[in-house]
């Protein structure tokens, strides 16, 4: 049983990060907690890509991405995942700047300094080189850079379908039991 943070930032994708609040729903009995922490600038983007107001999945806590008193902004709260889908460039390079400047960047920071797990599914294209190094940074520090590139192998037949091809692979690097397509099956 873990407890996990997921921080949906204003980057394009936001299909993604509601389909893994819907997974995770599937699979609460594998997970103590899950805390989400939104931006006003990923509530603008939800609404204009999926046509809906951002709301909190019942079940799970929600914090102010201004709340430094949120459990999971300090090392003692426990959480062994942090998941960021979509991850912004912005929010990615202050990560890797180690700028805490509100609390997506300051549990990040707390996730990589306790050697737990820390997940950016980064939404942009193309990258320059900037990007490439926060990448790298972020990596170096021990996180895991996962982009939103979807596969073609299931031959998904919807966005949603497609979608679910980065979603599932996020699930399995949070080690979180996952039934997917799996290449050779």
């Amino acid at each position: 049983m873990q407890k996990i943070v997921i921080a949906i930032t204003g980057a394009s994708g936001s299909v993604y990060s509601r389909q893994l609040l819907t997974k995770l729903q599937q699979l609460h009995q594998y997970i103590n907690e899950v805390s989400v922490v939104v931006t006003e600038n990923a509530k603008q983007v939800w609404e204009t890509e999926l046509g809906e107001n951002f709301t909190v999945p019942e079940g799970t806590r929600s914090f102010s991405n201004t709340d430094f008193t949120a459990p999971f902004a300090s090392g003692s709260g426990q959480y062994q995942t942090m998941i960021i889908c979509p991850c912004s460039m912005g929010t990615l390079g202050r990560i890797a700047a180690g700028t805490s400047n509100d609390l997506i960047t300051r549990s990040a920071d707390v996730i990589l300094k306790e050697r737990r797990k820390l997940i950016c599914v980064v939404r942009e294209t193309p990258y320059n080189l900037i990007h490439i190094r926060n990448m790298e940074t972020v990596t170096l520090a021990g996180g895991i850079i996962c982009p939103a590139t979807p596969s073609f192998y299931s031959q998904p037949e919807t966005i949603e379908a497609l979608a679910a091809t980065v979603v599932d692979r996020v699930l399995d690097l949070a080690g979180l039991p996952v039934t997917t397509y799996r290449w050779g099956n």
